[in-house]
This record gives structure tokens, C-alpha cells and sequence, in this order.
């Protein structure tokens, strides 16, 4: 770029160039490069192409669109905010006369912003989908940058060089202090899908429950159809490549399988150059392509018996009758719900799949005959009507006067409720579930009532089964259990406080019903299994408000310090998580903030046995208690040892540990408590 030098006086007298290191703050010679520095000029052309780019830049960051569902509220915010900067470009075109070279460099430093601006946004739309979930505060910090860069390259622009109206630069002001004040967001959601992941790799535990959980997982991350599942696994492949995600990679892959699984798929290889439903080889050979519409959606094999469904779409009978059969009533495909089940063999298919491949030599085996189907079909259907018959005798019996009937009617709904989905549904549309809650009330037999809250527990993995659960007033009758209850009992009904919880309308009615303190208690005095199911259940009580308090007032604290020295039940992660959500209640804090409980936590940090979640969990606690709490906490660390223990996180640390060690370190310097 070619720039003259210009100046107020025409024997301003030049000193001769210095380097940077040589001009001094406020020196005759740095006066006069500031002034030499307003006064360059850019040529037209240059001027005309930093604002071209940049009206191509926006428009270009306004087309990504997409956006991953735990991001997507910040992405459309900060798309908006960026497409408000076309009002100053459009002034800027109607100067006629060329930029000053100050203002040519705040457009520059412009571009750089809107430039981390898309680059960022192409991450939120393109990146996997559940690593995103995993790493919401990294992307949430990623904001907070961007907004941070952006607010400054506004505050710089020469509005009035650039001849901006006023209308125009107040929006833009406006715009600016927004982006200031942008906050990221709590934490809530990321240790929400954090404790969910927790629970369902817990091994453990024997039970199904944790379906429930799989399932809430792929609705709030919307991977739930095929096409989604295809997508992710995509995704998750160029994740690979990535060094920043090898902590999580694993369980990344761990999570999309499971989800196949729930989507009544086959797991796969995520990492093997191959489709995500690989197609047998003998169906093709290396020189013959297949028509797209030959092959069934869901298991990307060539159909030999191709049906259509209500949306329109076609499967292979077996399939998608696999499909339905695993309690599914949306199309794989399109992800609509089915107006109904039936299933029209799709004949004008069937035969164009039959002349191509004896055109092409290709020999593919029939899976069955009509006449092997309508028998299947048949077969089903009796099974069926015997099943629903079974279940209804077993509902009658829940009612009657004998204990014994009562007990083992009680006993074989909880082990049908546990086999499958079709019994869940079964169970619940035959009216079984309030003759189970009514013996949670009435029942004078502990193990009438073990089996009744336990067959509660199975059915409420269906998530319309919550609901029906819950409309029966049955939390009074499962909190009673949970505090009178054998063991066994107890621990079911915690287990279903916990499944039930997942609606937020239940969070606040188990509050209300007194079923912290009863938790609090199992988790306190209860067996290993009992404590976890506890600490599950506490943990997704307490992301409503109102049940922090209550759970610190019910004494949960002391609990949860016993846990974390007790590295024998392994339920350090478990007890940081509750703890790192209370820290954000002044209740929490007091307690939390006590001297002993600081000493915990920076030994956790400094403990060479203690898992990098481990020291991730106790940093994120201190942080939250330096930021919200003042220098105290952070000075009581300090006494304790932190500093080398976190400059050792920042350096080995997981990637949420490191940020968290390293915005501890910031705070202490701000407070002034470290160099």
C-alpha cells in the first residue's frame, strides 16, 4: 500500500525513521508519528476493497445457518449484531473522497474480528454435535472473545472520519455496549449434560434405567433420525484429527453408539473409512454403482422387499418393522411422526430392483417370502393379544384382597416392565400404573411396596410414562418409600425421584414434597449403590433454584465432603458436581467457603493419585467461589499450597481444567494476591 505523507505545516521537518523500541511515550518524535500516522491517506481502490470485504464477509457469515442446538440462541445473537455493521458500510461507500489511513486501519481490525467471528460460528454449525455439549464452556469462553474483539474494533471506528450519521452510530454504540455487557452463560447446562454422561457410562449399575437418560441425551442434542446420526458420525471423524478433542474422543464415540442403538441401530466402527451402516460386499461389485433409491435408508442394503410407510418414504420391510417394533412411531428418514403403522408393499419398486439386477448379473437373497411375512405378521399379532391378556390379569390381580396375589402380580409387572419397551407401553395403556401407585399408599408389606416402586422405576424410561407416573400424585408414595422402605426399596425409589426429575414440573413437586432431606439421608447413611442413586437424583434436583436451598439446608454438605475423602467409593465426581452447582447459591458458598473444605480441594488439586476430572471438578469450585466470592477464598488457597498445583493443571491438566486453573490464576492477580 502506497501512502503520502502529509502535514499541517509545510516546514514540519521530519526526524529520520526510528525503530519501534526507540521512540519514547511522548516524545517530540512519537508526536509526530501520531500525527504523520492521522494523516496518510489510502488510495480509492484500497478504500473500496476493505469495505467490499467486508460486506462480503458478513454476508458470507450470514448464510452458515445450522447451528448445533447448545449453541444456536448465542449463534443467531451474534449473527444478528454482526449483520447491523451493513449500515455503516453503506455510508462508508457514499464517501467520495479516500480514507484517512487511521480509519482504513480500524476497518482492517474490523475484518480481523468479523474473521474469529466466523471462524467460530463455522464451529458452532459444522463441529460434533456432542463434543460441543461436552465442551460448552470452551465455546461459551470462544464467545466472550469474539464479543470482546468485536466491542473493541467498534469502539475504535472514527465515526466521525467516515462521516457515520448519528442515527447510524448510535445503533452501533448500542450494539457495542451490548456485546460489553454480554455475560457468558452459567454453567447449568454444561454440567447437566455432564452428570448425564456420568451416569450413563456408570457400569455399575445393572439396572436399564439409564435409557431414560440416552434418550432425554439425543433429543436435547436432536440426534435422534437417521439422517442426524449420519451427520455426527461425519463430524466425529473430522474430530479425530483434532488434538484439543483426544481427551473426550472415546466417550464422544461411546455416546453416538449409544444413540444408534436407541435409534434400533447396529453400533459401528465411527473410525473406519466406511458409510456409518456399511453394506455387505457381495451385493456389489467395484465397477457397479447402485441407484440411490434402491437402497433402504435405514440399513443402506440393497431392498428385496421394499414398503412404504405413511410419510411416503420406503424402507425394506424388515427394517423398518424392526424399527416400529422398537417402540419408534416416527419415519427414520424425515423424522415425522407416522399417522399410522401400516406398512404397503411397494410392488412398481420391487420390480425395477429385480430387472436391474439381472441386468447386472447380481445376486442378492430374499430375506422372506410374502407368504413367510404374513405368517410372521400373524404370529405377531397373537403374541400380542396373548401378552396384553397376561398383563391384564396380572392389573387385576394388583387389586385384589390376598397379599400374597398382590405380592407376585406386583413382582412379574416389575420383571415384564424391565424386558422391553413394548411392555412399557403395554402396561401403561392397560391403566397399570395406578393400581401400582395406590399400593404404595396402602401397601402394609415392604415387599409389595420394593416391587410396586420398582416396577414404577422401569415404566418411567418411557417418557410419556413419566408423566402419566407423576399425574397420579405417586412422589408422595415413592418419598414415603424412600424414607420407610427396605433397602432394596429405598434405593429404587431414589432411582425413580431421579428418573421422574427429568421433567421440570417434577424438580419442584419432589422439593415441595419433602424428598431432599430423605435423599440427603440415603446419601448420608445408605450402601454404595444407594448413595449413587441418591447423588444422581440430588444432582438433577438441584438445578432448580429453590432445591439448592433446600438441600443445603437438609444438610447435604457433610455428606458430600465424606465423600470426596472416602476415594474408596469412587464418587469424587459425582459429589464436585453437586458441589459446583450449590457453590452458586450464597447458602452454598458459606458452607463451601469454610477453611477445611478449601484445604479438600486444593489437596484433590495437588493429589498425584486424583483423575484429571477429579482436579477439573475441585478448580472449578474455587473458581466459582474467587469470582463470586471475593479475594478470601482465593487467599486461603493460596496458605494452602494452590499456586504450584495450579500452574501444574494449566500445564497437564484436561482442556476445562487448564481454563479453569488458568482464570483462577487471573483472579488471584487481579486481587493481587500472586505476582
Amino acid at each position: 500500500m502506497y501512502r503520502t505523507k502529509l502535514s499541517r505545516s509545510s516546514n514540519l521537518i521530519f526526524p529520520a525513521p526510528l525503530a519501534i523500541g526507540e521512540i519514547k511515550k511522548g516524545s517530540p518524535e512519537s508526536i509526530i508519528m501520531v500525527e504523520e500516522e492521522n494523516y496518510m491517506l489510502v488510495t480509492p481502490k484500497e478504500g473500496k476493497d476493505i469495505v467490499h470485504d467486508l460486506e462480503v464477509l458478513i454476508e458470507s457469515i450470514g448464510l452458515i445457518g445450522n447451528y448445533r442446538v447448545t449453541q444456536r440462541k448465542e449463534c443467531q445473537s451474534l449473527v444478528r449484531r454482526v449483520k447491523m455493521l451493513c449500515l455503516v458500510l453503506e455510508e462508508i461507500k457514499e464517501i467520495n473522497a479516500p480514507l484517512l489511513g487511521s480509519s482504513h486501519a480500524s476497518l482492517c481490525n474490523l475484518r480481523r474480528a468479523l474473521l474469529s467471528t466466523k471462524k467460530l460460528l463455522r464451529t458452532c454449525a459444522e463441529s460434533s454435535k456432542i463434543y460441543l455439549a461436552l465442551e460448552c464452556e470452551a465455546i461459551m469462553n470462544m464467545f466472550h472473545a469474539v464479543n470482546a474483539k468485536l466491542s473493541q474494533a467498534l469502539d475504535d471506528l472514527p465515526y466521525d472520519d467516515l462521516q457515520i450519521s448519528d442515527e447510524v452510530r448510535e445503533q452501533i454504540e448500542l450494539m457495542g455496549a451490548q456485546l460489553k455487557r454480554a455475560k457468558r452463560r452459567t454453567d447449568t447446562q454444561d454440567m447437566e449434560l455432564a452428570m448425564d454422561m456420568m451416569v450413563v457410562f456408570n457400569k455399575d449399575d445393572d439396572r436399564n434405567a439409564d435409557i431414560a437418560m440416552i434418550e432425554r441425551l439425543a433429543k436435547k442434542l436432536e440426534l435422534h433420525t437417521i439422517d442426524d446420526l449420519k451427520t455426527e458420525t461425519k463430524a466425529v471423524r473430522r474430530l479425530a484429527k483434532d488434538k484439543r478433542a483426544e481427551d473426550n474422543l472415546e466417550n464422544i464415540i461411546d455416546v453416538l453408539n449409544k444413540f444408534k442403538q436407541i435409534a434400533g441401530l447396529e453400533e459401528t466402527n465411527v473410525l473406519e473409512d466406511c458409510p456409518i451402516y456399511k453394506a455387505p460386499e457381495p451385493i456389489k461389485s467395484p465397477n457397479t454403482e447402485i441407484p440411490q433409491e434402491f437402497l433402504c435408508p435405514i440399513t443402506l442394503e440393497i431392498m428385496t422387499d421394499p414398503v412404504i410407510v405413511a410419510t411416503g418414504q420406503t424402507y425394506e420391510r424388515e427394517s423398518i418393522q424392526k424399527w416400529l417394533d422398537s417402540n419408534h412411531r416416527t419415519c427414520p428418514k424425515t423424522g415425522q411422526t407416522l399417522a399410522h403403522l401400516s406398512l404397503a408393499p411397494n410392488y412398481a419398486l420391487k420390480n425395477l430392483i429385480m430387472q436391474w439386477c439381472e441386468k447386472k448379473k447380481i445376486q442378492v437373497s430374499k430375506r422372506s417370502t410374502d407368504d413367510d411375512q404374513k405368517s410372521m405378521n400373524e404370529n405377531h399379532e397373537t403374541s400380542c393379544a396373548e401378552q396384553k391378556e397376561r398383563v391384564l390379569s396380572l392389573i387385576q390381580d394388583l387389586s385384589c384382597s390376598n397379599v400374597e396375589e398382590q405380592k407376585d402380580a406386583a413382582h412379574k409387572i416389575r420383571l415384564l416392565s424391565k424386558e422391553s419397551p413394548e411392555n412399557r407401553i403395554l402396561i401403561a395403556e392397560t391403566d397399570g400404573i395406578p393400581p401400582l401407585v395406590q399400593l404404595l399408599k396402602y401397601s402394609s408389606d415392604p415387599k409389595v411396596k420394593e416391587h410396586a416402586v420398582t416396577a414404577l422405576l422401569n415404566l418411567s424410561i418411557d417418557c410419556t410414562n413419566k408423566k402419566l407416573i407423576s399425574d397420579e400424585e405417586a412422589i408422595p408414595g415413592i418419598i414415603d418409600v424412600l424414607k420407610n422402605g427396605n433397602v432394596g426399596a429405598k434405593e429404587n425409589a431414589a432411582a425413580t425421584l431421579f428418573s421422574l426429575s427429568m421433567l421440570d414440573e417434577n424438580k419442584v413437586t419432589i422439593g415441595l414434597c419433602d424428598g431432599i432431606p430423605a435423599l440427603v439421608d440415603l446419601l448420608t447413611n445408605g450402601t454404595v449403590r444407594g448413595k449413587r442413586d441418591a447423588a444422581t437424583a440430588l444432582f438433577n434436583l438441584s438445578l432448580n433454584y429453590m432445591n439448592k436451598a433446600r438441600a443445603i439446608e437438609a444438610g447435604i454438605i457433610n455428606p458430600l465432603l465424606n465423600l470426596l475423602d472416602d476415594t474408596e467409593l469412587a464418587m469424587i465426581d459425582e459429589a464436585l458436581s453437586i458441589l459446583l452447582l450449590l457453590v452458586s447459591h450464597p447458602l452454598g458458598r458459606q458452607q463451601i467457603g469454610q477453611l477445611s473444605f478449601i484445604q479438600t480441594l486444593v489437596q484433590i488439586m495437588g493429589d498425584p493419585d486424583a483423575t484429571p476430572k477429579n482436579k477439573e471438578g475441585a478448580a472449578a469450585i474455587l473458581y466459582e467461589l474467587g469470582l463470586n466470592g471475593g479475594s478470601s477464598f482465593l487467599l486461603a488457597a493460596l496458605q494452602f499450597g494452590v499456586y504450584e498445583f495450579l500452574v501444574d493443571i494449566t500445564q497437564s491438566g484436561t482442556n476445562r481444567g487448564q481454563r479453569k486453573a488458568y482464570s483462577i490464576l487471573q483472579l488471584m492477580r487481579q486481587y493481587e494476591q500472586i505476582p
